[in-house]
């Protein structure tokens, strides 16, 4: 929606996909219309693969109070033919130790469509020591300390904004996306 696109909102943070799942549809959520819905962990590291999880639905409390939209953020991808003041592919990703990962429940975040600004209202200090305090790469760590693929993927995948491609891949073929590529 227009009014949506320069918002400023309090946080409702679900740190990853299960999570979303799990809470969404809790009537004791704390949520309000005026909220912005973040979701983490849901990149090429954090969701191995970037799967389409950042449709987002609605808290059912908001639809109820005939709201259709709410601003909603996350280093997910989603469908095409989805809805909605949605900002995706955030990177770098939560997962890589992205300013996403620091977010938490009532911060406030801006966001300016027309200016093309996404901001975390907390200083530089306070997000360097949130990163600090935690390891945001811990569950894809984890993972790639197993082996195999999993482990060449998490550790070598690009972030959102540079293709999800292997950096090992980057320059040694052509550029070209054949057509019907996604």
């Amino acid at each position: 929606k227009a009014e949506l696109m320069q918002h400023r909102g309090r946080a409702v943070v679900f740190e990853d996909f299960d999570d979303y799942k799990a809470r969404i549809n809790d009537p004791d959520l704390d949520v309000e219309a005026n909220d912005i819905l973040v979701m983490k962990h849901c990149g090429p590291r954090g969701y191995h693969g970037m799967a389409e999880v950042g449709n987002m639905g609605l808290p059912p409390k908001i639809l109820a109070q005939g709201v259709t939209d709410m601003v909603r953020i996350s280093d997910a991808r989603m469908s095409g033919t989805a809805y909605g003041t949605v900002v995706l592919h955030v990177a770098p990703e939560a997962a890589a130790g992205g300013p996403l990962a620091a977010v938490r429940n009532g911060d406030w975040i801006e966001l300016d469509c027309h200016s093309g600004r996404l901001h975390l209202d907390i200083s530089d200090e306070e997000l360097a020591s949130r990163l600090a305090e935690s390891d945001p790469t811990a569950a894809s760590t984890l993972i790639a300390s197993q082996g195999g693929y999993r482990q060449l993927y998490i550790e070598r995948v690009l972030q959102a904004d540079e293709g999800c491609d292997f950096d090992f891949l980057v320059g040694c073929r052509g550029a070209e996306v054949p057509r019907h590529s996604h």
